[in-house]
């Protein structure tokens, strides 16, 4: 069973598309039917692989956006200009189109809905997708273990999931916090700010919570935030991180 569930993970599978949702400007949810799907843990990302005509191909890594339900799965890319695979997908892929990908990847950047003790995600830019995966389990799962986001966006039309992150804020358990780097929303009395020792102090669990932390985004944003978290005095064995670049790693 375990190894059979190994070579799914291993071989390219095709996906057809059943849904796209414009989520910015320059990002779009993709929801995928791929009937051998052995499930997936919040924060695990996959694979995804384009064949040219002339027979080139290139694959990159994006992160999963759903919770496992047994129904599909989503993920959701962000376009990086003059890239090879995020182009396609955010403004050619359509409903019916075959998508082949490979999957599910990672075991150290996940959240299990039985992990004891709070959770902290923030996240920066596209990096709240895993952390969305993260939060849309902490629902589904039932999990009454308290749960709060900080991210890090440029503006109010950059923000990715507004109306999920609207749902899962309504929650008693989850708590939401955005930091705007260049513009804040209309009627905001705050200055656009990047996220900071005063800030993490104010909105994010302190390290005595003893929460996992998860930070996924560009690795500058990752290597400041990660430093931040350990200067103030968490654990950094729960600290936890997964970054990415133009070119590679989960997006």
């Amino acid at each position: 069973m375990e190894r059979t569930a190994i070579r799914r993970r291993l071989t390219w599978q095709v996906g057809t598309v059943t849904e796209v949702r414009e989520e910015t400007e320059t990002a779009r949810t993709i929801a995928l039917d791929v009937p051998d799907w052995p499930g997936h843990l919040a924060g695990q990302h996959l694979d995804v692989r384009l064949t040219a005509p002339d027979g080139y191909k290139a694959s990159r890594s994006y992160s999963i956006a759903s919770a496992w339900t047994g129904a599909g799965i989503e993920l959701t890319v962000e376009q990086v200009p003059d890239g090879e695979v995020s182009p396609y997908l955010v403004d050619v892929l359509k409903v019916g189109d075959p998508l082949e990908i490979r999957g599910p990847v990672g075991g150290w950047f996940v959240w299990k809905p039985e992990q004891p003790g709070p959770v902290q995600l923030i996240g920066g830019g596209s990096g709240v997708v895993p952390l969305m995966a993260m939060l849309r389990a902490h629902s589904a799962g039932g999990s009454t273990a308290p749960a709060r986001l900080l991210y890090s966006v440029r503006r109010p039309a950059s923000v990715i999931y507004v109306s999920d992150l609207k749902d899962v804020a309504m929650s008693e358990d989850v708590a939401v916090t955005f930091a705007y780097t260049r513009e804040a929303p209309p009627g905001e009395s705050r200055k656009p700010r990047r996220i900071d020792a005063k800030l993490l102090k104010s909105v994010a669990f302190q390290p005595e919570d003893q929460p996992t932390t998860y930070v996924c985004g560009p690795t500058p944003f990752v290597e400041t935030v990660a430093d931040l978290l350990v200067a103030a005095g968490h654990d950094p064995a729960r600290v936890r991180t997964e970054r990415f670049g133009p070119t590679g790693g989960p997006r």
